[in-house]
């Protein structure tokens, strides 16, 4: 055993060794002890786990829960199982784990409290209905703790998932890390609601898997400039409300924009030229190749400003989409976000192969299998590179079982 194994066991061991009462602040299924500011993690938490953190937050929540029966029964059942665990962090990462018979239990607790006078309404999310909004979300946390604390296939394993493979040592020692991390940040017991969501959130920052909040506050800083000018913008005056370039990222770390996202940018610039939209969306993270550090939407900006000299404040940065499927889905928040009305059509300019699978079977396929659902119409095709999008509300709709995408 390493030295930093051996540390780390002692301390899982002492976690495990002390009641619950006694170690520290007590860690209540839900409320805040001991809870430290942390800029980025916050940050994640509230573009992952929104609902599960205002449960958490909320005073009078926070109490009806501690207070409640039944939420009672099934946290001592959920303690019960990470105190078998001992020091074994894999069995800790399930003991974590929302089961099936835990949301269940969780989202009747809910459903009942919800109409209770006195306690402040749960937010909605989209076409979800609260509470089945905050099952979403232990969907997505169970996700997060299977894949970067069990070493599970992410949904994209090609582009995402833990820096080192369950295989090698290291795996073991970060997810050991990220136990001890969440613990002491939270003050709560990976058990606990609190405990289990400051778990997820310290595997994903241990993995550098923060990617989600690299950009934020997004629309008060790179996006500003395109909201107020939206705000004095007469839609009435251009075919459009925005054309839609999505990036494809090159093969290799090195290059910074590929030879088709120039060719978007070119094409967008063109459209733009003609009047046909008052705004460029460019749209898509860092993806190509695993570990590159340049994102596709800040490099196409980029050459949009500096080869073709649109203004800055006609692009709109959307720099968190990883997949076709995604990024029409973000384009569509962004201009919600923005003010920009979708009772108009759009269109997405990209290069014929990627313009053919959007308009594809396939493609609406792999939305619905993916997203749930289509974050718009597709419309008209003008050209080979050109075709019309209706966004819907729908991809307000937050899916945190993408942590890099959610």
């Amino acid at each position: 055993m390493t030295g930093l194994r051996m540390i780390l066991a002692v301390a899982l061991a002492a976690t495990a060794s002390v009641p619950l009462a006694a170690q520290g602040p007590a860690p209540a299924a839900t409320g805040q002890v001991g809870r430290s500011p942390d800029a980025p993690i916050d940050a994640l938490s509230q573009r992952l786990f929104p609902r599960l953190g205002a449960l958490r937050a909320t005073p009078r929540w926070a109490q009806a829960l501690d207070r409640d029966p039944a939420m009672g029964t099934l946290q001592a059942a959920r303690t019960a199982r990470r105190a078998a665990c001992g020091i074994a962090a894999a069995c800790t990462i399930e003991a974590a784990i929302w089961t099936t018979g835990d949301r269940a239990a969780l989202v009747a607790i809910l459903d009942r409290l919800a109409g209770k006078r006195g306690l402040p309404p749960l937010a909605a999310n989209a076409d979800l209905a609260p509470v089945a909004a905050i099952d979403a979300e232990l969907d997505g946390l169970n996700a997060v703790l299977r894949v970067y604390g069990l070493g599970h296939p992410s949904r994209y394993p090609a582009i995402d998932g833990p820096v080192f493979t369950p295989a090698v040592p290291y795996f073991a020692d970060g997810v050991a890390v990220g136990i001890e991390f969440a613990r002491a940040a939270s003050g709560a017991a990976p058990d606990t609601l609190d405990g289990s969501v400051a778990l997820a959130l310290a595997l994903l920052d241990g993995n550098d898997a923060t990617a989600a909040t690299l950009f934020e506050p997004l629309d008060d800083r790179e996006n500003a400039g395109v909201r107020a000018a939206a705000a004095r913008t007469d839609w009435a005056a251009f075919r459009y409300t925005a054309l839609i370039v999505p990036g494809v990222g090159p093969e290799d770390s090195a290059t910074r924009l590929s030879p088709r996202s120039k060719l978007h940018a070119l094409l967008a610039a063109q459209r733009y030229r003609q009047g046909l939209a008052p705004f460029i969306l460019v749209s898509g993270s860092a993806v190509h190749p695993r570990g590159t550090r340049f994102v596709e939407a800040v490099e196409i900006r980029r050459a949009l400003i500096e080869r073709y000299a649109i203004p800055a404040d006609r692009i709109i940065l959307e720099p968190y989409a990883r997949h076709t499927t995604t990024n029409l889905r973000n384009a569509t928040r962004r201009m919600v976000a923005l003010g920009i009305p979708l009772d108009r059509p759009t269109l997405i300019v990209t290069d014929a192969q990627q313009s053919a699978y959007v308009e594809s079977p396939t493609f609406t396929t792999r939305n619905t299998a993916e997203l749930g659902y289509m974050p718009g119409a597709i419309g008209r095709r003008l050209s080979v590179y050109d075709l019309e999008f209706r966004p819907s509300r729908q991809s307000l709709r937050q899916d945190p079982r993408d942590p890099l995408d959610p």
